[in-house]
């Protein structure tokens, strides 16, 4: 499973990182080309308002065409291309990436807190069942079956009971610790990704500022189109990544009462497995 969620996430990183760098550098081309094509349109201005009123009576005619083109780029997906183009390549593509590894991250901890949830007061009954009609290898063998961390520490305790309850409970304290930690594996990377995400925004903030200051310094002049370029990739690297530090905290959060969840049952769970193996010792 593990592998499989790593191979999907390196496999989504490639394919949306090209789609997108491939998409930023066609609207790169595009935007040149318009340039480009109103500097040659420049000469026939004339001419152009001249025959104005005439597409503007056809414009009226036929609304419908604009609507339509209208309509069909103003999809959620193309906006957010467009602003990620907008922001540059570079940054948004680092703040992205951040998203992706920590989601990844999140997902499999959510796969594997899931699979290691079971119902505890149905595990406790197999348990005291099989201890009753066949001691404690058929307990042990109940718990062989049942995947989860909390069987496992209970195997650890039944393989120690012939060294007496104390022992059982020493094992049981010190795998129960290491299996909490095996919950807990891999949430200081989701937690890296989620500080990476604005850090990475911010510093395409200070790029972007320093961009515009450029731009004055080139242009001699602090009028809003001259900074507006740098300013436009200043704010918008740190939305994305402000957005990615949302998203990931709402996941963190999840994982952290999934955890506290698992470990609180586990606790008590333990307790009643000791006073199972107490009833049982005196029978």
């Amino acid at each position: 499973m593990k592998k499989l969620i790593a191979l999907f996430t390196v496999f989504s990183i490639m394919a949306f990182g090209m789609t997108t760098m491939s998409w930023a550098a066609k609207t790169a081309d595009k935007g040149a080309k318009e340039e480009t094509k109103v500097e040659e349109q420049a000469p026939e201005a004339e001419n152009a308002e001249a025959t104005a009123p005439a597409q503007e009576v056809a414009q009226v005619e036929n609304p419908s065409v604009d609507d339509n083109s209208t309509t069909a780029d103003s999809g959620l997906h193309s906006t957010l291309k467009t602003k990620f183009a907008e922001g540059g390549p570079l940054w948004m593509t680092m703040v992205l990436i951040a998203l992706i590894i920590g989601l990844a991250f999140a997902i499999e901890r959510i796969f594997y807190l899931n699979l290691s949830s079971v119902n505890t007061n149905k595990l406790l009954a197999k348990i005291e069942s099989a201890l009753n009609e066949g001691g404690i290898e058929k307990a042990k063998d109940v718990c062989r079956d049942v995947k989860g961390p909390l069987a496992g520490v209970f195997v650890q305790g039944l393989n120690r009971y012939d060294e007496g309850l104390e022992s059982v409970e020493k094992s049981i304290v010190s795998y129960g610790g290491v299996e909490m930690g095996k919950l807990e594996k891999n949430m200081s990377w989701v937690g890296l990704c989620m500080a990476l995400g604005p850090s990475l925004g911010f510093m395409g903030t200070v790029v972007g500022m320093v961009q515009a200051f450029d731009d004055i310094e080139k242009q001699g002049d602090i009028s809003p189109t001259v900074v507006a370029g740098g300013m436009k990739v200043a704010l918008l690297t740190t939305i994305f990544g402000l957005i990615t530090a949302i998203i990931l905290q709402i996941f963190y959060n999840y994982i952290i009462s999934k955890i506290d969840s698992i470990v609180n049952d586990m606790e008590s769970a333990t307790i009643e497995f000791m006073d199972i193996l107490i009833k049982y010792k005196n029978k």
